[in-house]
């Protein structure tokens, strides 16, 4: 089968998206942009294979095996959950090992042996919970192994640590050093492998769900079989110029992020991308060739960093902001939307005794004010438009722009997609398409 990739490579947020010669989306993959964005581009890519792995599992399920019980999305389910839990016990033993090898190039003052004890009892609490969080239903902080096993490790390794005597300093040094190199390196390439262990949880589960379990078996090996022939890729974001591409194989931001927008929605005419790093508007024709744009390329203010920023200040999770400025009753207005004075003015508005859902209110108006003065620079709304990045996401930031676009440009469609961070990818993957085809 012939793929085309599409990487986007943002300063918080590396996307691929992995197309076929239909122009339809196989897989999609994301993971948290390092210092390393050739590892980043290549964790993205793996990520995108695994889901398009998926994706044909679920072609071949659904046109073989009976699903008379109406079971079959929860083997999907399950299938996906099974190859996710051999993925994050692959890390997790990369990331004991690593931690054992900073302990034998550290001097802990005749504590090596009490710190590997505490460090081996970690592991095999953290490898005994795994698959609770990754059974239906099971709760996890984020999908990036950093994020999981980092907030799971300093719980139980403090709770460990006390038990035994022994400073948890030393077992924090040891993991701070040992997660950056795990982090740089990819999981390993065997999909193969994993998928054929989670098979086997599946076959059981299908068993009792009354399903054919022979079909399933079949359906799933035909998938992993079937070869997925890159023919081109294309790289775009803000670290596209570190990767060793050749011009064809690069895009910028603005044309990728017009046209994945365009294949999205066909009518699109406006575009409006806040991203991590910069926020852009961009003015696209019938066919989402650019016309016209604008960006704040200079400064960080009111875009994904900028709340980021807040989300410390506040001592929230990024996530959590967009939620509790719903929960306003009336907007703080917000005098600057400068990353640097940000601080001091929330902790002014917090000493008057303003609400902090108020001021997370005016925050995000304020945000959406000036990503409408920029896309007033580049022509104004016309109907469709579509907003894009990680922003989209943000409630409150989706509720105050369609205020303002009401206000100042009337009923206008605006399209916002649940994938829409795979805006920028997405263009990618078709650039690399079109040049083959």
């Amino acid at each position: 089968m012939k793929t085309f990739i599409g990487i986007d490579l943002g300063s918080t947020t590396t996307k691929a998206v992995l197309m076929d010669d239909n122009a339809e989306i196989l897989g999609r993959g994301i993971t948290n942009s390092r210092s390393n964005y050739d590892t980043a581009c290549r964790v993205a890519q793996q990520e995108a294979t695994v889901d398009a792995r998926l994706t044909l599992c679920r072609r071949e399920m659904r046109s073989d095996v009976s699903d008379e019980a109406g079971k079959l999305d929860e083997l999907l389910t399950r299938l996906e959950l099974g190859f996710r839990l051999e993925q994050f016990l692959e890390q997790l033993n990369d990331l004991e090992q690593t931690c054992r090898t900073q302990i034998r190039g550290e001097r802990f003052e005749g504590k090596e042996k009490a710190v590997t004890e505490v460090l081996t009892s970690v592991f095999e609490k953290l490898r005994a919970e795994a698959p609770a969080m990754y059974a239906p239903g099971g709760q996890r902080k984020s999908d990036f192994f950093r994020d999981i096993a980092g907030s799971r490790y300093l719980t139980v390794a403090e709770e460990t640590a006390k038990e035994a005597g022994v400073p948890f300093e030393l077992l924090l040094n040891v993991y701070d050093k040992s997660i950056i190199e795990v982090e740089n390196r990819p999981p390993s390439e065997d999909m193969t492998g994993k998928f054929l262990r989670a098979l086997n949880l599946v076959v059981k589960d299908a068993a009792e769900f009354g399903v054919d379990t022979a079909t399933v078996e079949k359906a799933v090996k035909t998938a992993l079989d079937i070869e997925l022939e890159e023919k081109f890729l294309v790289g775009t974001g803000y670290g596209r110029v570190t990767l060793p591409f050749s011009k064809e194989h690069i895009r910028s931001e603005i044309l990728c992020h017009g046209l994945g927008a365009h294949m999205m929605y066909p009518n699109t005419r406006t575009v409006l991308d806040i991203g991590g790093q910069d926020t852009k508007g961009i003015q696209v024709d019938p066919s989402g060739i650019v016309e016209n744009f604008q960006m704040n390329d200079r400064c960080a203010a009111g875009c994904g960093r900028y709340l980021g920023y807040i989300a410390d200040e506040m001592n929230m999770g990024l996530h959590e902001l967009g939620p509790l400025a719903m929960k306003s009753t009336r907007t703080v207005r917000i005098n600057s939307t400068c990353t640097v004075f940000a601080g001091a003015e929330l902790r002014d508005r917090l000493a008057l005794g303003e609400k902090r859902e108020d001021i997370l209110a005016g925050l995000h108006r304020a945000i959406v004010l000036r990503a409408m003065s920029i896309i007033s620079r580049s022509g104004g709304i016309a109907d469709e438009f579509t907003f894009t990045g990680g922003v989209a996401k943000n409630e409150a930031a989706v509720r105050e722009l369609k205020k303002l676009v009401v206000e100042n440009y009337g009923d206008v469609t605006i399209n916002i997609d649940p994938e829409s961070i795979y805006t920028g990818a997405l263009g990618a993957a078709t650039f690399a398409r079109r040049a083959v085809n």
